[in-house]
């Protein structure tokens, strides 16, 4: 009996160890599956959650005014029909809305970028009295709400001068209110929409860079501009990719500095928050029977879709085209160091 059991133990153990072994396969392949369904879950969620304002407003833009009043309908329309499109098209002006938003925010790219990349520079590798204090206040920019200084900044550029250079020669400070100057001068003085964010990422990607390579310029004889220009500007284009993109389309999107300084609509933000009275007075000509149309939810829903759609497919369209070099450049600036 002694020797049958000596003899069944190790049997035993081993077929156990075997069991438990099994177990635990099949435990980390369990383990494993649910994990990748609660990642498909997350993700597609906050996909759906992204992609379903857009989606909607696809939709809405494609239905006629019959499908609008069917309760069956919700996203397929019955009846698929381009004269939203085209209305929205001839009523708002697009074509000449479209570029002079291009203009505009492209004029404001550039002039933040230089602006920036040359701040940027200065708080990474120039060390003076007071720096510290000097970027702490370009940090406390983005926190300050705009809503705080839009009087004095309206006032600014309605009697726009400089040490009373204007007034001596016109007689009176020039008014910037309703032009672009008051962007352009804003973009190329550190002013502009969420520039304080900008020389952020130029100086988290320059700290980056070691000194060495300044170095190594400086004792072959190159000069500090030049080597800020041949040197750290070609090492700094991810940088460089991530603030163009975001200047460009904070500035398409902006409508409260553009409602601020312009009087009339001009680019693709101010147009936004009128389209559906300015489509309305193009169908009658205006009077009581379009405040008859901005009465009708519909109508209005329909109309503020389809413009919101266009105004945003230029950007749609860019960022299918950079995306690559976009997510590129983020993951080697300053956002993600």
């Amino acid at each position: 009996m002694k020797t049958e059991t000596a003899a069944g133990q190790p049997s035993m153990k081993k077929e156990w160890l075997q069991r438990l072994g099994s177990t635990a396969y099949w435990f980390e392949g369990i383990k494993k599956w649910a994990w990748i369904l609660v990642r498909f879950v997350l993700i597609f969620g906050i996909s759906f959650v992204i992609l379903y304002p857009i989606l909607l407003k696809i939709s809405i833009s494609f239905k006629s005014m019959s499908d609008l009043y069917d309760p069956t309908v919700i996203w397929i329309p019955r009846t698929f029909t381009l004269e939203n499109f085209k209305l929205v098209f001839t009523a708002m002006n697009y074509p000449s809305v479209l570029m002079n938003t291009l203009w505009l925010s492209s004029a404001v790219m550039l002039l933040q970028t230089i602006t920036c990349v040359l701040a940027g520079y200065g708080f990474a590798r120039i060390r003076f009295k007071g720096s510290g204090l000097l970027f702490a206040a370009v940090i406390f920019t983005i926190l300050v709400p705009t809503q705080t200084i839009m009087i004095p900044l309206y006032l600014n550029f309605k009697n726009f001068d400089v040490m009373g250079l204007i007034e001596l020669f016109r007689g009176s400070p020039a008014n910037l209110i309703n032009t672009y100057w008051p962007f352009l001068i804003s973009a190329a003085l550190g002013m502009g929409v969420k520039t304080g964010l900008y020389v952020y990422i130029f100086r988290q990607f320059f700290r980056g860079i070691p000194r060495e390579i300044e170095e190594a310029a400086y004792v072959d004889g190159a000069g500090y501009f030049r080597t800020f220009g041949r040197i750290i500007l070609p090492n700094a284009i991810p940088s460089m990719v991530t603030v163009m993109l975001f200047s460009f389309v904070w500035q398409w999107n902006d409508s409260f500095f553009t409602n601020m300084y312009l009087n009339e609509p001009k680019v693709m933000s101010s147009m936004m928050s009128s389209s559906g009275f300015t489509i309305a007075t193009y169908l009658t000509g205006g009077g009581q029977a379009a405040a008859s149309y901005t009465q009708d939810p519909f109508f209005m829903s329909m109309m503020m879709n389809t413009s919101v759609l266009m105004a945003i497919l230029p950007l749609i369209i860019i960022y299918l085209f950079v995306q690559r070099h976009f997510v590129e450049s983020v993951e080697r600036s300053g956002l993600v160091g």
